[in-house]
């Protein structure tokens, strides 16, 4: 299996604790097939950087190609929509207790001209889970992160 997002392509690698199969004890890290404790950081759980990446790619491939979604992001050119990735994986890897720093702006900022309602917030969010499922993220890590997108409504939506 291979994951792309606007043209790179990345393999799977043992940190895609999501796609392999994570157990409740914990899952295999890069380093060596260690356990993960389940008391781990949700970023350790999940796999690490790799892992986050990758669900990434894969949230907002099917985000941009909805027809609901795409008009927020018309007119931008690859490099832009590379910057928005790389800030949500920044994002979610600092959010999931990883060393990542998110350098974007705040999240009412960002979107304050963008007319959001939440026919368009549900729009995007609805393509979290089957990203969650296609991964296997066990329910407690996708509790948690259904969690943190969620936290992140009230200063997104704002129509």
């Amino acid at each position: 299996m291979t994951f792309s997002f606007l043209g790179i392509h990345r393999a799977p690698t043992m940190a895609l604790c999501l796609s392999l199969a994570i157990v409740a004890t914990g899952c295999a890290s890069m380093s060596g097939g260690k356990q993960v404790a389940p008391t781990a950081s949700l970023y350790s759980r999940l796999g690490g950087y790799d892992a986050i990446a990758a669900v990434t790619d894969d949230f907002l491939g099917g985000a941009l190609s909805d027809p609901r979604i795409a008009p927020f992001f018309k007119g931008l050119e690859p490099r832009d929509i590379q910057r928005i990735r790389q800030h949500v994986v920044d994002q979610l890897c600092n959010a999931t207790g990883g060393p990542c720093y998110y350098p974007g702006r705040d999240m009412k900022t960002v979107h304050a001209e963008m007319e959001i309602n939440n026919d368009v917030w549900n729009a995007f969010t609805s393509h979290f889970n089957p990203t969650l499922a296609k991964f296997k993220v066990p329910e407690r890590e996708r509790n948690e992160l259904v969690n943190i997108i969620g936290s992140l409504r009230g200063s997104i939506v704002n129509r």
